[in-house]
């Protein structure tokens, strides 16, 4: 009798209601709509965001997390930086929908951004988020310190992690942009809908 190869999958959905792929343009609507939610409208006057305006992110390293009836439930983007001379890729936003609380769709985003970083060659992720919740995945502020970013910021929510031992030594001055400039394009239109969770990183 030949055994049922298909069961391991059938649990793995079961135990997991959500599931994480590379986010998709269908997604931009749902995704700005979250985010609007998490961070606020003023989103876009914040500190990070400068590093992204007008840029692309990271090749493969926009991740979206979504329900089985499709819905976006959680985000996160990786982009290309110079940390005071040292290649990097700055992480963030990440946002979770405030439904999905409990199910740990941050951290399965989180896993799967590092994870593909890693595999792509990149050396070292830096983030401003809550040291306790992104000490779990490594994160600390041992080779930031003398990192500045184009804003304010509290020192010690700047974060970094090497994926290739030694990636930040030496990481010294102002975290600047260097990923692959936007075409000019119409504005993203933009949703507002359901209450979302606090984001952790900005």
């Amino acid at each position: 009798m030949t055994a049922k190869r298909n069961t391991p999958v059938a649990l793995i959905r079961e135990a997991a209601p959500f599931a994480i792929r590379a986010e998709r343009a269908s997604d931009v609507v749902a995704r700005e709509a979250l985010l609007d939610a998490c961070f606020g409208e003023d989103r876009h006057t914040r500190t990070c965001q400068r590093l992204r305006d007008g840029r692309a992110p990271a090749q493969g390293l926009s991740l979206a997390a979504v329900r089985q009836d499709g819905r976006l439930v959680g985000t996160v983007r990786l982009w290309h930086v110079s940390a005071g001379g040292r290649s990097a890729l700055m992480l963030g936003p990440l946002a979770v929908d405030d439904g999905c609380r409990g199910l740990s769709v941050g951290a399965a985003l989180m896993r799967r951004a590092l994870a593909v970083a890693k595999t792509r060659g990149h050396g070292a992720v830096i983030l401003l988020g809550d040291a306790p919740y992104y000490a779990r995945f490594g994160f600390t502020a041992a080779k930031t310190g003398e990192l500045s970013l184009p804003g304010a910021f509290a020192r010690e929510r700047l974060l970094g992690l090497e994926l290739v031992d030694g990636a930040l030594d030496g990481a010294w001055g102002m975290i600047v942009p260097t990923g692959a400039l936007l075409s000019t394009k119409s504005r993203t239109a933009r949703t507002r809908k359901a209450p979302f969770a606090v984001p952790h990183a900005a």
